[in-house]
């Protein structure tokens, strides 16, 4: 609460001291009037006004010089990262086409021994299928024929229709 009271009344002393140094001021000049009083004011805070708005230009561009140095580094880097990163991209790719290949070379080759080894067992069945139909088409005495030959004159069994 101490420093709140203590804050407050340094305030008021600054607010106040500078209207009453500016009263004593032109009381003490008896030469000038206060017209030229205040034209001098007004001269000097031209003065300062121009002397700071020189300062705030010259650190504007000192910030934007910056800022487009800053700019240029960053679209610099982004750039080298984009070709760094495009690069393994395609490195990536390429080793995976090649894997790929392989992969596809080993699994053709697999089919192919597949497919031999498939058709070797497809042929030895199809062989002891036609010769067990054949013993079968005997016992049940019908006379088996190749397609080529002509079946000699046969007599139609006996479930078939009439």
């Amino acid at each position: 609460m101490k420093a709140k009271w203590a804050l407050l009344i340094a305030a008021a002393v600054l607010t106040t001291a500078p209207i009453v140094r500016s009263q004593d001021t032109a009381s003490a000049d008896k030469d000038k009037s206060a017209g030229t009083a205040v034209k001098d004011a007004a001269k000097t805070a031209g003065k300062d006004t121009e002397k700071a708005a020189d300062k705030t230009a010259s650190a504007t561009k000192t910030a934007a010089k910056d800022t487009a140095k800053g700019t240029k580094t960053v679209a610099k880097d982004t750039a080298k990262g984009t070709k760094v990163a495009a690069k393994d991209t395609e490195k990536g790719a390429k080793v995976a086409g090649k894997d790929t290949e392989k992969g596809a070379k080993v699994a053709g080759k697999d089919t192919e021994k597949a497919a031999d080894k498939t058709a070797e067992g497809t042929g030895n069945a199809a062989k002891k299928t036609g010769s067990g139909i054949k013993k079968g088409a005997k016992s049940i005495s019908h006379k088996v024929t190749k397609s080529g030959d002509k079946p000699e004159t046969a007599t139609p069994p006996a479930d078939a229709p009439k």
